[in-house]
């Protein structure tokens, strides 16, 4: 069962909740980039550039103070054979003693070691630097592997080729080719994308274990469609007019602040709250590293090319290309990805393996469990998400 925690009268998930914070800062930070740049474009320009860059600086260093503070992670240390410090660094992180000692378990499970082994010290076999995982996620996967692998990859790749850093990274072009020509107005602007974004991203905190990872997102990737197709829409219509156009610029900033809007209540951050539990726990480190490879990597090619992208075809051009690649990520979506929300590992075998059936597997097993349950004299209560 996933540990929840009342906030401001919600069920919270406080697993997701720190997954969230990270993009929540993540976010945060930009927001504060956009503001520190206004607040410096007001020096003279030798200076303001300048600060501009080096503020940056300040985070850093605090970062580089408080990684050395860091424990190991526990997984790492139970490989390591140094059970001693994984219980008290698990110790430190959970609830309760009893979920403490239930992921130690789990994690001695995946290490292969023994349960009655309890020693602080223990001797592990030498691994293999994870050759035998790779080949088990890779090579010889079973089907319900793969799938999960392919979603996993999937659900990155989308993330990032709907056009998110075109549009957080290149906001003040996009402005200007909207018709804001004013510095002061485009920098502006670029602090309202960051603090709609920043906000958007507060409130997905508390729909996630409410609503479920599957229909947000679905709203989400629906939402960020429309409003990038809206965007391209808008940004022709200025393109091909002689004249400014008012109610084109409105729309087009509107459009961005919407796009943004979406893509942060949902899109953002499950991307990384659902690739990070489909995982079993001994695949775990491998599959999400190759899914968060893929992000940045799409992410480093959508940011490198966007601007030969909009001179090659226009910048509404582009947005209508970026509206197409999102259309087909809520298809991919829609057949592939099964709502995850309060379900166990164990459901994960039923859930992923049959790809576009995953359907019709899952109410094959709600049966199975309902029938078990009824010859057993009494019904198995569970918390399984809402397709």
């Amino acid at each position: 069962m996933l540990k929840k925690t009342k906030i401001w009268g919600f069920d919270i998930n406080i697993t997701f909740v720190i997954l969230y914070l990270v993009q929540v800062f993540i976010n945060a930070g930009i927001l504060l980039g956009y503001v520190s740049n206004y607040a410096f474009s007001k020096l003279p320009t030798n200076l303001g550039w300048r600060f501009m860059l080096g503020i940056g600086a300040i985070p850093s260093v605090f970062l580089a103070l408080v990684v050395l503070g860091m424990p190991e992670s526990p997984r790492w240390l139970v490989m390591q054979g140094r059970l001693g410090e994984a219980r008290k660094v698990l110790d430190k992180t959970s609830d309760s003693k009893e979920e403490s000692q239930q992921r130690l378990s789990d994690i001695k499970e995946a290490a292969g070691i023994p349960q009655d082994c309890n020693d602080d010290i223990v001797h592990v076999q030498k691994q293999s630097h994870g050759e035998g995982v790779w080949k088990e996620l890779l090579i010889y996967p079973t089907p319900a592997v793969r799938h999960i692998l392919i979603c996993g990859i999937g659900i990155h790749f989308f993330q990032q080729a709907s056009g998110i850093d075109a549009v957080v990274l290149y906001s003040p072009r996009i402005f200007e080719k909207a018709g804001i020509t004013s510095s002061n107005d485009k920098l502006l602007a670029t602090v309202a994308v960051g603090f709609t974004k920043t906000v958007f991203i507060l409130v997905a905190t508390f729909l996630l274990d409410r609503i479920g990872r599957r229909p947000l997102l679905l709203s989400s990737v629906g939402g960020m469609v429309l409003s990038l197709a809206t965007l391209g829409f808008g940004l022709t219509m200025i393109d091909h007019s002689d004249e400014k156009l008012p109610w084109a610029v409105a729309l087009s900033i509107a459009m961005v602040l919407a796009y943004v809007s979406f893509f942060s209540i949902g899109m953002g951050p499950i991307t990384w709250v659902y690739s990070s539990e489909i995982f079993p726990l001994k695949l775990r480190a491998q599959g999400t590293s190759m899914g968060v490879a893929v992000n940045r990597v799409t992410s480093g090619v959508i940011s490198t090319t966007f601007i030969l992208l909009y001179k090659a075809i226009t910048i509404g051009g582009s947005f209508f290309l970026f509206a197409g690649v999102a259309a087909v990520g809520w298809l991919f979506f829609y057949a592939c990805l099964p709502e995850t929300r309060g379900r166990t590992l164990e459901d994960m075998e039923v859930l992923f393996g049959s790809f576009f059936k995953w359907r019709s597997a899952l109410k094959d097993e709600q049966r199975k469990e309902v029938s078990s349950g009824e010859n057993g004299g009494q019904i198995q209560m569970g918390t399984k998400a809402q397709e």
